[in-house]
């Protein structure tokens, strides 16, 4: 007798990586990786002013090992001067976070920002209200479901 298949739920990273592998790879992009930690490897402050672009790989001759490549930074206007001197440092930390020396120089293109909008901060849901919801919830044997059912009507109602 066969045994029933059972599915588990896949991350959404395991979905949409491969899409998003094909647009990445038009943009010089070998993975996601640059662009999705842009902030963990050169820091806040610099990725406040820039953002990667693509990156332009040289041609490789056959024989020849592959040149470093030509990162190319989305700058806005103001802070292109302050980008140009940061430019040492984070090819540096580009090379550091890949292992081998993949970004030679930087470019840099003047252009707006594409911002992308910060998580709004979880409301904290008041743990009174959470007692009141478990006290109403009285019928309910299991400690564990009674205090997780508290907590959601709660935060159903504070809404």
């Amino acid at each position: 007798m066969n045994k029933p298949v059972r599915f588990r739920a896949r991350p959404l990273a395991d979905l949409v990586g491969p899409c998003v592998a094909t647009a990445f790879a038009r943009r010089g992009f070998a993975s996601t990786e640059l662009v999705t930690h842009w902030e963990d490897i050169v820091g806040a402050e610099i990725a406040g002013l820039a953002e990667p672009m693509k990156i332009e790989w040289p041609r490789r001759r056959e024989g020849e090992e592959q040149a470093p490549a030509t990162l190319v930074l989305r700058v806005e206007g103001p802070a292109a001067i302050e980008i140009q001197h940061l430019a040492g440092a984070i090819v540096a930390r580009i090379n550091q976070f890949f292992g081998w020396p993949a970004v030679a120089r930087i470019a840099l293109r003047q252009a707006p920002l594409q911002r992308r909008a910060k998580a709004k901060p979880r409301r904290r849901i008041d743990p009174a209200a959470i007692a009141r919801e478990s006290a109403a919830l009285g019928g309910i044997a299991d400690e564990g479901l009674r205090a997780a059912l508290a907590k959601l009507g709660a935060a159903v109602k504070s809404r």
